[in-house]
Formats: C-alpha cells, sequence, structure tokens
C-alpha cells in the first residue's frame, strides 16, 4: 500500500517556507535584510541580487547598510534599489549606501496586515491543493483495490489531521507577522 501522506509532508514543508520568505520580505517599520536582498542588480553583463554584490548590515532598527565587495559598482547598486522602488531612497556616502526606513503610518500598517491576510489565503490554498491531490490519488487507490474503503476512510482522516495542523502553523505566523507590523 503506498503512503501518500509521508510523500506530501515535503510539499506541505515547502508551501510553508515559501510563506515565511514571502511574509520576511515584507516591511513592518523595522529594518531587515529581506526587504533589499532580492533586488537584482545589473552588473558585469548580468543580473543579479543584491545579497551576492554586497554586505548588507542593520546598525539600527530603521537603518540598512550596504556595502559592495566591488566598490565600482555603487552606482548600478543605487539604481536598482531606485528601480526597485521599495519606498526607500538611497543615501550614498562614499561606498557605503543607506537606506533609512520611514515611519510607517496606521494605514500603511493596516493595508500591510490586508496584504499579509491575501497571501496567508494563498499559502492556505496551496495547502487545500495539495489536500485535493493526495485524496484524489487515496480514492484511485481504493478503485484499483490496492487500499480497502476502510483504508482509505483512515487516510482521508489522517489526510485531513494534517491539513489542519498546517494550517495552523500558517495561522501563527501570520498572527506573529500582524503583531509585528502593528506594533509601533
Amino acid at each position: 500500500m503506498p503512503n501518500r501522506i509521508d510523500e506530501v509532508k515535503g510539499e506541505f514543508q515547502a508551501a510553508l517556507e515559501h510563506y515565511q520568505k514571502e511574509l520576511s520580505g515584507m516591511r513592518t517599520g523595522r529594518a531587515s535584510a529581506a526587504l533589499i536582498e532580492g533586488i537584482r542588480v545589473d552588473v558585469y553583463g548580468q543580473s543579479m541580487d543584491l545579497k551576492s554584490n554586497a554586505s548588507i548590515t542593520i546598525p539600527d532598527n530603521k537603518t540598512l547598510q550596504i556595502e559592495p565587495w566591488d566598490k565600482a559598482i555603487v552606482k548600478d547598486i543605487e539604481k536598482a534599489i531606485i528601480d526597485a522602488n521599495i519606498g526607500m531612497m538611497p543615501n550614498v556616502a562614499g561606498t557605503t549606501i543607506r537606506l533609512v526606513m520611514p515611519p510607517m503610518t496606521e494605514e500603511n500598517r493596516k493595508n500591510m496586515v490586508k496584504l499579509v491576510n491575501q497571501r496567508e489565503e494563498q499559502a492556505k490554498i496551496t495547502i487545500r491543493n495539495i489536500r485535493e491531490k493526495i485524496k484524489t490519488a487515496i480514492q484511485a487507490d481504493e478503485k484499483e483495490k490496492v487500499i480497502s474503503q476502510d483504508e482509505r476512510t483512515r487516510e482521508l482522516e489522517k489526510l485531513d489531521k494534517m491539513v489542519g495542523e498546517w494550517n495552523a502553523k500558517i495561522d501563527a505566523i501570520t498572527a506573529d507577522k500582524e503583531k509585528e507590523i502593528m506594533t509601533v
């Protein structure tokens, strides 16, 4: 008998990690390297992530500091940050680029929470899609007489319990992010 549920644990984990990565790149009013490390910079004739070209540090909770490893690409990084339209203007001092986080207004915070909730729903849809795929496979196993009706019922209950656990993890991550966003 194929164990369909064990086969999808990795897919559930990947969906959760993707959701966490999406949230880490969202502005909360505090500086985070995740806000800018994925910005694409055109250097040496190709497009590369900012984190591949510079060190990103956080000297205080409102400032990001970027120090390119190659001093010749400071202007390229500055242009990429401006083009990314992240709501912060780069401040270049020699070979160091600083980004100061503007204070978030109450309206910005509420809009950000709405965005978090939209991303939460997308993560839950992904979990549901994985569930439907496995549910279909379990039902097909029963039709092909690979498993009995009782085994199908047990497997589907086990699957529903697992989906509930993954959704609870998503809910907890969402609640933490909302709290982080709403904290002034």
